[in-house]
């Protein structure tokens, strides 16, 4: 299996402040990936390093043979969708899709040939609408985003909290969708998540990532929802035992 992303000593601080710390982390062309962590864990620093939307203080991050920071011929084939500074909020939904589309070089009709499949998810509330992205709700938002990221046909898909914001229904919906994209592509996607559930039906890998540093690398099994959870719960049980040592003192 090929490696398609290479991170090499990446470290990022805020005052002083550590929030990441990755010596090392190999992603391979192809699977699917998932990044767990508690707030603050360090998950969107890393994409963004990952992204070049922040510069590390240390360290690299190489796409498919690409530095991030010394090209930008990577941004050809990764899509990706953090929040929504990625949307051009004074947009409709579908001329924000033309103009992702006329980026990728395609017409009006491709780009509507893709986004005939995401009928379902769209829910009738997205396309054919004069409402501008702004005034959508952050799910309906969220969806923009998602399958704006995926109309390039990438080969990278970077998505921070994709389950964040989006009804139970929908949530399956996007689960199912991209468990098939992974079935039926070679993408390789990073997939961060709270939805331990989500993430572990359908990345071959999790990362826990705690404090900024990796604190767990799984092969995703059928233990390995269950190997997720008891980790959380001995996190809260350490940080109450913490907290009550500190009161007594």
């Amino acid at each position: 299996m090929q490696e398609i992303i290479s991170i090499q000593n990446l470290k990022k601080s805020y005052n002083k402040e550590v929030v990441l710390d990755v010596p090392q982390l190999s992603l391979m062309a192809g699977q699917s990936f998932g990044l767990v962590g508690n707030n603050g864990a360090g998950k969107t620093t890393l994409y963004r390093c990952i992204l070049d939307l922040i510069e590390p203080d240390e360290g690299s991050v190489i796409i498919n043979g690409v530095p991030v920071n010394k090209s930008e011929e990577w941004k050809n084939f990764t899509g990706s969708f953090l929040d929504e500074g990625f949307l051009i909020d004074y947009l409709t939904p579908d001329e924000y899709f033309n103009f992702i589309g006329k980026m990728h070089g395609m017409d009006k009709p491709q780009v509507t040939q893709i986004l005939d499949k995401y009928d379902e998810f769209f829910k009738g509330e997205i396309r054919g609408r004069k409402k501008y992205i702004r005034d959508l709700s952050k799910g309906n938002q969220k969806k923009v985003g998602i399958v704006g990221a995926l109309l390039g046909n990438p080969s990278v898909l970077v998505l921070d909290e994709p389950f964040a914001n989006l009804d139970p229904s929908t949530q399956y919906q996007l689960r199912d969708q991209l468990k098939k994209l992974d079935e039926e592509t070679d993408i390789t996607m990073l997939i961060s998540s709270h939805d331990l559930v989500h993430v572990t039906e359908f990345c071959q890998r999790i990362v826990i990532l705690d404090h900024g540093t990796i604190v767990k690398d799984i092969q995703t099994t059928s233990e390995t929802l269950r190997e997720l959870e008891e980790f959380f719960v001995q996190k809260v049980r350490t940080n109450e035992s913490t907290t009550e040592a500190t009161g007594l003192a």
